[in-house]
C-alpha cells in the first residue's frame, strides 16, 4: 500500500498563531506555497473552502497553472452550485491541469456559516443532499449516453457532460464525516475517506465503521488522517516547541482571535459544544490528556474546540515517522499535514519528515512482499 502526502494551500498566510495580515487573496503566498510543497515532495495539496473564502475551484486552477505536477483536493460543498455544472467544472479543471484534479466534498458543519451562503437544511439532510450529488457527479464524468436522474434533491433530464476527466474512473472523491448520516454516505461513495488526527483506538473504529458501509456497495476506499507535525532535533526541543505554539495560540486569540472567520470565537471565551461529530471525537481525545498514544498532542484542538485540523504529532522526524507509521499500520495511506507556520513548515517537512516515513513504507512494502514470496 503506497503512502500519499497532501499538503495545504491557504488563501493567505494565516494560522492559530498568525494573525492575517494581507488581502482576503494573497496571491503570492499563494504561488509561493505551492511551488515550495511542489518542491518538498507532496503529492496533492487542500484547496479549502469557507462561505467567505476565495473559490475554491478557480483557486485550485491558478494554482496547476503555477507548478507543473502537483495534485490539486478541491474542497467543494455540494448544494450551491448544480451539480452538472459542478462535475464539468472538475472535469475542466481535469482536463487543464493534465488530470491532477481531486474534489473534497464537505457537507459542513457548522449551521450559523452554511446560513452565510443561504443553506438551511439539517445535518441529515445536507448528507441525503450530498449523496445524490456525488451519484450525478459520477454519471456526468462516465455516461457516455445521456441519462436520467430523479431523487429528493435533484431532478435531471438528459443529463450529459461532453467534457469528462482525463482518466476514464472520473476524479477521485474524497469524504469526511462521523456522523451516522455521513457514515453510510461515505461508505457510498468515498474513494477516500478523510478523519482528523485521533486516537490509535478512534481510527482503528472509524475505518472498520466506513468498511462496513461500503462493503454492501462492493467498495474498498482507502484512508487519509490530517495532522499538525512539530518537528526538532530532540524529542524535549520538540514538546516546547509545542508548549510554545499553545501560548502563542492564547495569546492571539486574547488579542481577537486569528481573523480567519467571522463565527471563530475572537475574545478567548470557551468555544460552544461543536456541532460535528468530528470535533466532537477529537475533544474526546483531548479530555483523555494533552499527550496520547506515543506522541498525539492535542493542545490546540483543547484550546479551539478542535475547529478543523488541530492534533499534532511531537518529536524528531524520526519519531513523528515512526508513529505515522504506526497509523499506516493501522490502515491509513495518505496523511494531509500541515503546519502552525505552514510555509517554513512545508519546506522542513518535505526536506525531513516526508523522505523518512516513505522510507519506512517502501521497508514495510518489502517486508510484506518477502513474506507473500515465502509462503
Amino acid at each position: 500500500m503506497s503512502v500519499e502526502f497532501i499538503g495545504y494551500v491557504g488563501s493567505f498566510n494565516s494560522s492559530e498563531i498568525i494573525r492575517r495580515s494581507g488581502p482576503a487573496l494573497d496571491l503570492g503566498f499563494v504561488e509561493a506555497s505551492a511551488k515550495a510543497q511542489e518542491h518538498a515532495g507532496f503529492d496533492r495539496v487542500l484547496i479549502a473552502f469557507h462561505s467567505n473564502s476565495a473559490e475554491s475551484i478557480l483557486l485550485g486552477q491558478h494554482i496547476a497553472n503555477h507548478t507543473t505536477r502537483l495534485g490539486l483536493m478541491v474542497a467543494h460543498r455540494p448544494g450551491f452550485t448544480a451539480p452538472t455544472v459542478a462535475a464539468r467544472q472538475f472535469a475542466t479543471l481535469d482536463q487543464v491541469s493534465g488530470g491532477r484534479a481531486a474534489v473534497h466534498i464537505i457537507t459542513g458543519g457548522n449551521d450559523a456559516e452554511l446560513a452565510q451562503d443561504g443553506d438551511h437544511l439539517t445535518k441529515d439532510e445536507r448528507y441525503a443532499r450530498a449523496s445524490e450529488y456525488l451519484d450525478i457527479l459520477r454519471e456526468e464524468w462516465t455516461a457516455t449516453a445521456p441519462f436520467h436522474y430523479s431523487g429528493r434533491y435533484y431532478e435531471v433530464e438528459r443529463g450529459y457532460a461532453d467534457v469528462k476527466p482525463l482518466r476514464p474512473e472520473g476524479i477521485p472523491v474524497y469524504f469526511g464525516g462521523a456522523s451516522d448520516a455521513a457514515v453510510a454516505v461515505a461508505g457510498k461513495h468515498a474513494d477516500i475517506y478523510a478523519l482528523w488526527g485521533e486516537t490509535q483506538a478512534q481510527v482503528r473504529e472509524i475505518i472498520a465503521r466506513i468498511r462496513a458501509a461500503a462493503a454492501p456497495h462492493g467498495r474498498d476506499p482507502r484512508f487519509s488522517l490530517s495532522l499538525r507535525p512539530i518537528l526538532a532535533d530532540t524529542e524535549e526541543e520538540a514538546w516546547r516547541k509545542a508548549d510554545r505554539i499553545l501560548e502563542q495560540a492564547k495569546a492571539l486569540r486574547a488579542q481577537g482571535g486569528d481573523n480567519r472567520a467571522p463565527h471563530n470565537n475572537r475574545h478567548g471565551k470557551p468555544q460552544a459544544a461543536p456541532a460535528n461529530e468530528g470535533s466532537r471525537r477529537l475533544l474526546a481525545a483531548a479530555a483523555q490528556g494533552t499527550r496520547l498514544d506515543k506522541r498525539l498532542w492535542t493542545g490546540i484542538a483543547a484550546l479551539t474546540g478542535a475547529a478543523g485540523n488541530s492534533t499534532a504529532l511531537v518529536g524528531t522526524p524520526d519519531q513523528v515517522a515512526e508513529a505515522m507509521l504506526d497509523y499506516y499500520d493501522l490502515g491509513i495511506s495518505t496523511f494531509l499535514i500541515r503546519g502552525f507556520d505552514p510555509l517554513p513548515d512545508s519546506i522542513q517537512y518535505g526536506r525531513e519528515l516526508i523522505p523518512r516515513v516513505r522510507a519506512l513504507v517502501a521497508e514495510r512494502e518489502g517486508q510484506a512482499a518477502r513474506g507473500i514470496a515465502a509462503e
